[in-house]
């Protein structure tokens, strides 16, 4: 009897060791993964504030909070159940797909490039003044219905990298959906908890800077209105309001910085995509070409040659995706988009 129950607890920490290492494996892809789809990520958190703008302080949480619940579900009811069944019945289709994604990131990434260059599309943005009208309910659901159908393409390339770099790594179908809802869930927490921070970074500064008691406020944790200032709140409210009018003047500066740097992220990731996508179907002289750059730049500088050949092939995809960004938007915005536009009028 006794033989029989540490035979089962040999079983059961046996079955604990292999459960661990699994989901140690799980956490692993999935990091992986996600890292993989950074330049998505940043251009994610970049876009979504500009959702708030117009909108009073107090609804500002509740519109991000109702557009991270419009992103989950983007990803795990509608993306998840798409990524899985293509990776069991159409796994050719995820290259070809991912290249279709990567060519919208160039896209996106190039036309912003192009309008900073050569000034906006005016006529795209035509009804924005009659959003004036219309009630402080009905824009903030314009606003959310919007913010989520972007948040969809966003989502789906950020499926389809995950997929592409899950399918490679394992072929267990439940080890495959657990790590896409993972990535989805984490990622989807991470930026709107990061565009919640970012879109309240001003009022908070604006709280410093105001806040005669931050010490016996707790920093403005509770209310500070009535409280008389003490020795503690007069030696550290110069550091506080110096750092609340920082807060309030380098958001803006903040908020460009972070739209750089996703523009160039999504060219740098959409660039890799399509390079990495002509290698599978057989046309690996791009991404080779690429790739002798930067191995002879970090061999140029041997003490930083991994950084160095990292920065040049990141350098190098992101001007290939903005060539390739260049010709869609000269394509879609002088060829497709006219001729859509003109289609009703000439069958009037």
């Amino acid at each position: 009897m006794s033989t029989g129950l540490i035979a089962l607890l040999d079983d059961v920490v046996g079955l604990t060791k292999v459960a661990a290492a699994s989901l140690d494996d799980v956490a692993g892809q999935a990091g992986r993964a996600g890292v993989k789809a950074a330049g998505v990520v940043v251009d994610d958190a970049a876009v979504t504030p500009r959702y708030v703008v117009g909108f009073t302080a107090e609804r500002e949480l509740p519109i991000i909070g109702r557009i991270a619940l419009g992103s989950l579900k983007n990803k795990l009811l509608y993306l998840l159940p798409v990524a899985l069944v293509l990776s069991v019945w159409a796994p050719w289709a995820i290259t070809p797909l991912l290249m279709l994604g990567g060519g919208f990131l160039c896209y996106e990434g190039a036309e912003k490039v192009y309008e900073a260059l050569f000034g906006g599309h005016g006529d795209e943005h035509a009804g924005a003044d009659a959003e004036v009208t219309a009630t402080a309910r009905q824009l903030e659901e314009e606003k959310v219905a919007g913010a989520i159908k972007t948040d969809l393409i966003l989502s789906a390339e950020i499926m389809a990298i995950t997929l592409s770099t899950v399918a490679a790594e394992t072929s267990s179908f439940w080890g495959q959906a657990l790590i896409l809802a993972l990535v989805g869930a984490g990622i989807t927490v991470a930026v709107y908890g990061a565009v919640a921070l970012i879109v309240k970074a001003d009022d908070i500064g604006l709280s410093l800077a105001q806040n005669p008691a931050p010490a016996s406020s707790f920093l403005g944790l509770r209310s500070w209105r009535g409280l008389a200032p003490r020795g503690a709140d007069r030696a550290l409210q110069p550091l506080t309001k110096a750092l609340g009018r920082g807060l309030v003047h380098g958001m803006p500066v903040f908020l460009r910085l972070l739209a750089l740097i996703g523009t160039m992220a999504m060219l740098w990731v959409g660039g890799g995509i399509i390079l990495h996508g002509l290698e599978v179907f057989g046309l690996a002289g791009p991404a080779h070409a690429v790739h002798a750059v930067a191995a002879s730049a970090g061999h140029a500088l041997p003490d930083l040659s991994a950084v160095i050949e990292w920065l040049v092939g990141a350098a190098g995809a992101g001007m290939i995706g903005l060539m390739i960004g260049f010709l869609l938007v000269l394509v879609l915005h002088h060829g497709l988009f006219p001729l859509l536009k003109g289609a009703p009028a000439r069958k009037g």
